[in-house]
């Protein structure tokens, strides 16, 4: 029946904007876009993180440092003083608010009496079908990115840029960033050119805590990223 029809497109509807949208999202997709002129003879990983001058005395950049040298360290990157440093890695990151409507069919019943009087949900009346309604609604998409640029000390050669952005109603960058930074840096180094998007699960406890940047830095799944393509 075309009742039948309706009320099962708007489920559909309804199922699919609350997985993208509520909180119980299970995994985090980023998009990962990489610009490499990476040596693979490189058997100085030694580096150090530079800053600009808004990042000079950031509590917050040094908390973003600690997640990014974790992920480094798992490709055999040692942090040194930076005058014996080979490479010097800078961050950027930020967040972006756009907003996402989303149309959804309402259905009202017939305005005649008659047998169906009283079942808001059904488009049925007594002379046959009644199209419904369309009602818009808007929500907040928050885009969180952070790029990592590593270049030469000496040269100030850039030799690998790296940029990971995903979205999703998660307003904050801080909880944002743990997946940002493993999925950066998942598969060191890519190749030039190389879009990919990784997912990961979500894991509760993954968050920055409010402790001294001094601390240990959250600790992700460890399951291995995927790389969807």
């Amino acid at each position: 029946m075309k009742s039948d029809r309706w009320t099962r497109r708007a489920m559909l509807m309804l199922v699919a904007l609350a997985a993208v949208l509520s909180g119980c999202t299970t995994y985090v997709t980023t998009q990962v876009t990489a610009f490499s002129d990476w040596s693979g003879n490189d058997a100085s990983r030694t580096y150090a993180f530079t800053r600009g001058a808004a990042q000079q005395n950031s509590l917050e950049q040094a908390t973003y440092e600690l997640l990014v040298a974790n992920e480094l360290a798992t490709h055999a990157f040692r942090q040194v003083d930076p005058q014996q440093a080979h490479y010097l890695v800078g961050l950027s990151y930020g967040t972006k608010t756009d907003t996402v409507s989303v149309s959804q069919p309402a259905f009202y019943s017939s305005p005649w009496p008659g047998p169906y009087w009283g079942r808001p949900l059904d488009p049925w009346g007594p002379f046959g079908p009644f199209p419904p309604a369309y009602v818009t609604q808007a929500y907040p998409v928050f885009t969180h990115t952070l790029g990592i640029r590593i270049t030469e000390r000496t040269s100030g050669k850039e030799v690998y840029n790296v940029l990971a952005r995903n979205a999703g109603d998660e307003q904050s960058l801080v909880r944002a960033m743990p997946y940002l930074a493993r999925s950066a840096l998942a598969d060191f180094p890519l190749g030039n050119g190389a879009v990919r998007t990784v997912k990961m699960p979500v894991d509760k406890n993954a968050g920055v805590s409010n402790e001294a940047a001094g601390a240990p830095a959250p600790v992700l799944p460890a399951s291995t990223p995927t790389a969807v393509q």
